[in-house]
């Protein structure tokens, strides 16, 4: 799984990035610090199975605290953004392309309303962020319909001559950005097009498939960053209820990041995604550092109830995607041939079977599948079994 971050320059996107992996990556506030995309690894929070079984885990991967499972996805920082980036404004056809393979989107905003269109400082409170919303939205569909059109003639003509099946063909173009055939169907009949009649399909027509290919192969959670600037939740609370179609989460990046580094360092006890922070001995911290963490503390985590950065992905992983988290385990033995407890976890798209689990831990569990146990409530499933978020399943396969 992949998760693309995007937004305009200078809004906060490689802060969210560093935030979220605590990598280190070149933040300044200017445009197009990012040029290259900085690619790094998450952690949606999930809820351990080691609670269930009343046992410690032991992690191959991401890490677990009181009971909280923290599951690696793969995070990639695209440079900003700007209007008319389809059109290769700011080089954008090139950071466009960067997102092909994302499953979903973290729109970052700059919410306090302090950049300008392309990214530039102004007076805090002078732009409207409802602005970046919409242009984004624009700018993705913009790109969608400009490889649907790509020799759409050529193409059409081509079906036409060959008696070709036109939603596998047109699945067949846009496959690059993760179409299939049964997102077209679904989009052609939402728009009541006639498939008999593709030759008469205008632009329009097209630049609505597009839209409809785009929300459901990039779906979309904005984070408004900045919370903390004077004026910026009131526009938050606006852009809510003018955008009601989609997933909004107050942020501020820069406090997770001092919260992580601040742990890191061993200065305090701090949960991702959690509403308060520990400090361990407050005569190892400078004023400037006891003045940081009372700010973060009083500003952030006491008004919204987290830095927003866990959520955001969270809701991305588990809301926007619908994704179940499984761990494999043994009915005996939760422990794998190195003694670790319930070393695993793993994200399924929803509607995952059995059979899909097995063919995720390896490709032979799959070949080989005879049954599956769920571990928990101590019963045999079969290969079309539904699997539930925590689920915990040992796959029983000849091979």
């Amino acid at each position: 799984m992949q998760i693309g971050l995007v937004g305009k320059p200078s809004a906060g996107k490689s802060t969210f990035f560093k935030a979220a992996t605590l990598a280190e990556v070149e933040i300044a506030n200017y445009p197009f610090t990012t040029i290259k995309p900085n690619t790094g690894i998450g952690y949606v929070k999930v809820d351990c199975a080691e609670t269930f079984f009343k046992v410690k885990c032991n992690p191959r991967t991401g890490y677990c605290i009181n009971g909280k499972r923290f599951v690696a996805v793969n995070l990639i920082d695209v440079a900003g953004l700007v209007p008319d980036a389809h059109l290769g404004k700011g080089r954008g056809n090139q950071f466009l392309d960067d997102l092909r393979q994302a499953d979903a989107l973290i729109h970052v905003i700059d919410v306090s309303g302090s950049l300008n269109a392309h990214g530039e400082p102004i007076d805090t409170g002078s732009y409207d962020p409802a602005k970046d919303i919409e242009f984004l939205e624009v700018e993705i569909d913009m790109w969608y319909l400009g490889i649907m059109k790509k020799n759409w003639e050529k193409f059409v003509r081509t079906i036409q001559q060959e008696k070709q099946n036109i939603i596998r063909a047109l699945a067949g173009q846009m496959s690059g950005l993760k179409v299939t055939e049964e997102m077209v169907k679904s989009a052609i009949e939402k728009l009541k097009l006639d498939i008999e009649k593709i030759q008469a399909w205008t632009e329009s027509d097209l630049l609505k498939i597009a839209t409809e290919l785009r929300k459901m192969t990039k779906p979309m959670i904005i984070a408004a960053n900045k919370i903390d600037v004077p004026g910026a939740k009131e526009k938050f609370d606006r852009l809510k209820k003018e955008f009601p179609h989609l997933i909004f989460t107050p942020c501020s990046s820069e406090s997770e990041v001092a919260l992580k580094e601040a742990a890191k360092k061993g200065l305090i006890e701090y949960i991702p995604g959690e509403c308060d922070f520990r400090i361990k001995d407050e005569s190892k911290l400078s004023d400037a550092q006891k003045n940081a963490l009372n700010f973060i503390k009083k500003n952030i985590l006491e008004r919204f109830g987290s830095t927003g950065i866990q959520q955001v992905l969270d809701k991305a992983v588990f809301e926007l995607l619908n994704y179940i988290h499984i761990f494999p385990g043994g009915l005996n033995k939760l422990a794998d041939q190195h003694g670790n407890v319930l070393p695993d976890c793993f994200l399924l798209p929803p509607g995952s079977t059995a059979l899909d689990f097995a063919f995720t831990i390896h490709t032979d569990l799959g070949k080989g599948f005879i049954r599956a146990i769920d571990v928990k409530n101590k019963q045999t499933i079969g290969k079309d079994h539904k699997l539930k978020p925590a689920d915990v399943i040992e796959i029983v396969s000849s091979k």
